[in-house]
């Protein structure tokens, strides 16, 4: 045996130096395929028609910072949690809060629609995520109904309903991502791999998704098995936290947004970054991304209370939307692809679309 006869800590020194000359052969290996970036294939391809995305509606209601905002299916309502404690579930049509939800713990830092439209989760610094389910009395105290169903060592910082109503999906500070039951409350799969908080998770966009991509402090974005709960790709490229990512609507790539004020572009099948969005003028971090329905465009929040709509293909950015008073903290493009949402600091919601309406890219 090579490392027979050798102390303890030099076997670790041993295996610790192997195991960095296999990942520098390996990092070598994945660069000889680098042979082109996405804005290179996408050379003769069309740009992007000038863009004008105007506010529609302001949601006002919170009183306190906005941290997360999600759509519902019928692709009319909304849930947004904010620092204040409340989970509000609105009418982006008309302006109405339909239901006002009160939860024991301030900084409810995630919510997210059940799929059927009839429930909402959300959790935060009580390092909870419960379920509430809606009615159609809007005078009924919801908040007795709540049902704990996730249960983490630290905050919850992220949550997603798979494609049913039954399961739910969390990312939490204590460095997982767990799989729940929500009838029983029971930990159907955990997910162990990050180094750090993780920040933000994704459902892998297919009847099927069996996969989901999460980042966080550690500066990594995972993709994850669902069934095996195995770390089946890690993307090690930015140079700080990595604060939200996003499936690309075919499910074959995601993008990520992080506070070295850049977003990032990665090919599942190619196994690489092929794109990065940033300027040199843009000095704030990226807090939020989505993509628009047909995959072309990609909407990001930033830090300096702007929202950037870039060229996926081509690299570029193609407008800046302005309107918030605070830092972006989610942007959610509608089921439809027809609006954006926009959730900030500002303790306020934005609804935007293009005018004229030309949804063409949206």
């Amino acid at each position: 045996m090579a490392c027979q006869g050798l102390q303890k800590g030099e076997i670790l020194s041993s295996l610790k130096k192997e195991s960095e000359n296999l990942k520098k052969k390996l990092e070598e290996e994945r660069g000889k395929l680098n042979d082109v970036e996405l804005h290179q294939v996408a050379e003769k391809v069309e740009a992007v028609a000038a863009l004008s995305l105007k506010t529609r509606r302001v949601l006002k209601g919170h009183g306190n910072k906005v941290l997360c905002v999600d759509w519902c299916k019928d692709k009319r309502r909304l849930v947004s949690s904010s620092q204040d404690g409340k989970v509000i579930v609105w009418d982006a049509f008309t302006l109405n809060k339909e239901h006002g939800i009160t939860l024991p713990c301030t900084w409810v830092m995630a919510c997210a629609y059940a799929p059927s439209g009839c429930a909402v989760a959300c959790g935060g610094l009580d390092n909870k995520c419960s379920v509430v389910p809606l009615s159609l009395d809007r005078n009924e105290n919801l908040a007795a109904k709540k049902k704990s169903v996730a249960m983490h060592t630290n905050y919850v910082s992220g949550c997603s309903f798979t494609n049913s109503d039954m399961q739910l999906l969390t990312s939490s500070g204590d460095g997982t991502c767990a799989l729940w039951d929500v009838e029983s409350g029971q930990l159907l799969q955990s997910f162990h791999g990050h180094t750090a908080d993780v920040l933000s998770l994704d459902l892998a966009p297919s009847e099927t998704g069996n996969t989901f991509v999460s980042g966080g402090c550690d500066m990594k974005a995972n993709v994850w098995d669902m069934r095996s709960g195995q770390n089946i790709q890690s993307f090690e490229s930015h140079e700080s936290d990595i604060n939200c990512v996003k499936y690309y609507p075919s499910g074959d790539a995601f993008a990520t947004a992080s506070d070295d004020a850049t977003c990032r572009f990665y090919d599942l099948r190619a196994d690489r970054e092929v794109a990065v969005y940033q300027k040199d003028s843009i000095i704030f971090g990226a807090s939020s991304v989505d993509f628009s329905l047909s995959g072309r465009l990609l909407f990001s929040g930033y830090n300096d209370y702007t929202i950037n709509i870039w060229d996926v293909l081509k690299g570029t950015r193609v407008s800046i939307l302005f309107g918030h008073e605070n830092r972006i903290s989610r942007v959610r493009v509608s089921p439809d692809g027809t609006a954006l949402c926009s959730a900030s600091w500002d303790n306020s919601l934005r609804v935007s679309r293009s005018f004229p309406t030309n949804f063409n890219y949206f």
